[in-house]
């Protein structure tokens, strides 16, 4: 199984909308549309492949010099445990750099990953929900 890694480059709403689904990560996909405006207003898209088949995705928004937000991370759940999420949140610090400090928000099933992968829990943050 060799992985490739690109940056830049937006699969499909159909892959996105598949692995999202297959991974069971809790996402509108079906809306596509929104779908596709989520990954078209990100600054930076990571994502993982085997051969033509996308196996993981990383979405971030960012200013580059001082936070980002880590929206997205799903990974195939026939390749789990074979590092990719973890090799897409070390390309995503590679890529915002060492002034900007990585949030996000897990699912309830991903909160005992994260430690493992050099996140902190914190517990000062808040959210005023969306309303559709």
């Amino acid at each position: 199984m060799a992985i490739t890694y690109q940056t830049g480059v937006l699969p499909s709403t159909e892959q996105i909308v598949e692995l999202y689904n297959s991974a069971s990560l809790p996402r509108p996909t079906n809306d596509p549309e929104r779908i596709k405006k989520m990954f078209e207003n990100s600054n930076l898209v990571i994502s993982a492949w085997d051969e033509d088949k996308l196996v993981g995705i990383c979405r971030t928004i960012t200013d580059w010099v001082w936070s980002s937000y880590l929206a997205d991370l799903a990974v195939s759940p026939d390749y789990k445990k074979s590092g990719i999420g973890k090799k897409l949140i070390d390309l995503t610090k590679e890529k915002v750099g060492e002034q900007s400090m990585i949030l996000l928000l897990s699912v309830p099933t991903a909160m005992e990953y994260y430690p493992k992968v050099g996140f902190t829990k914190e517990d000062r943050g808040f959210m005023m929900p969306r309303t559709k």
